[in-house]
C-alpha cells in the first residue's frame, strides 16, 4: 500500500514540474513547507535530472525551490501566528502544553530562532514543519524569512544537484533520505518522553 502511494505521489511530482518546469519546482516545495509532507526529496532529485538532460538550470532550480519554500513557510508561519498560538493558549493545557511551555518556546525561538529555522531547512521532515511553531513562538518575521530562504536554497541545491550526478538514476535517492524517517521519528518519540516526564513533575510540583 505504501509503495503504492509513493508512486502515485512520484508520478505527480514528476508531471508537474514536467508540465511547468520552474514553476512547479516552486510550486511543489511551496507546498511541502506549508506543512504537506510533499518529499522535495523526490521533487529535487527529478529537477536535477532534468539538470542532467539539458532542460533545466541548476541555479535556477535551487532559486525556484528556495523561493517556494518561502511562500509555502510563510503562510504555515501565519497559521502558527494566527491560528495555532491561540488554540495553544486556549487548549493547549488538554494535549500537556503548558503557558510554561509556550513561554519556553518563545525564549527558545527569540534566542536561537534564526539557527532553528536555517538547521531545520536541512533536516528532512523537519523541514516540512519548522515554520509552524516558528509563527505559534512569533519569531522574527524578518530573520525567518531570510534563514528560510538561504537554507531552503543550500537544501535544494545540494538535492538537485545529487539528482543531477545521479542522472537517469535519480529515483535511487529517496530510499536513502527515508532512512532519517526512522531516525527522525524515534528521536521524537524519546523527546516526548522526557517532556512528558518533565510536564508531569511540574503539575505534581504545582499542585
Amino acid at each position: 500500500m505504501a509503495s503504492k502511494v509513493f508512486a502515485v505521489i512520484a508520478g505527480f511530482i514528476v508531471s508537474t514540474i514536467g508540465a511547468l518546469g520552474y514553476t512547479g519546482v516552486a510550486v511543489l516545495m511551496a507546498i511541502e513547507s506549508a506543512c504537506v509532507p510533499l518529499p522535495s526529496e523526490i521533487i529535487l532529485p527529478f529537477a536535477g535530472y532534468l539538470v542532467f538532460m539539458g532542460k533545466l538550470k541548476l541555479l535556477s532550480v535551487a532559486v525556484a525551490g528556495a523561493l517556494g519554500c518561502v511562500v509555502g513557510s510563510v503562510a504555515a508561519y501565519a497559521a502558527g501566528v494566527y491560528g495555532g498560538r491561540p488554540l495553544i493558549e486556549r487548549y493547549g493545557r488538554y494535549i500537556l502544553i503548558s503557558r510554561h511551555d509556550l513561554d519556553l518556546a518563545d525564549r527558545l525561538f527569540n534566542r536561537f530562532g534564526t539557527m532553528i529555522v536555517f538547521t531545520g531547512r536541512l533536516l528532512p521532515v523537519v523541514r516540512t514543519f519548522i515554520s509552524l511553531p516558528a509563527g505559534i513562538s512569533r519569531m522574527n518575521f524578518t530573520k525567518f524569512v531570510i534563514y528560510t530562504f538561504v537554507g531552503s536554497f543550500i537544501w535544494s541545491l545540494l538535492i538537485a544537484w545529487i539528482g543531477f550526478k545521479l542522472g537517469e538514476k535519480w529515483q535511487v535517492i529517496g530510499p536513502y533520505f527515508h532512512r532519517f524517517d526512522d531516525v527522525l521519528f524515534v528521536s521524537a518519540i524519546l523527546l516526548f518522553i522526557v517532556y512528558l516526564i518533565r510536564h508531569l513533575r511540574q503539575v505534581s510540583s504545582e499542585a
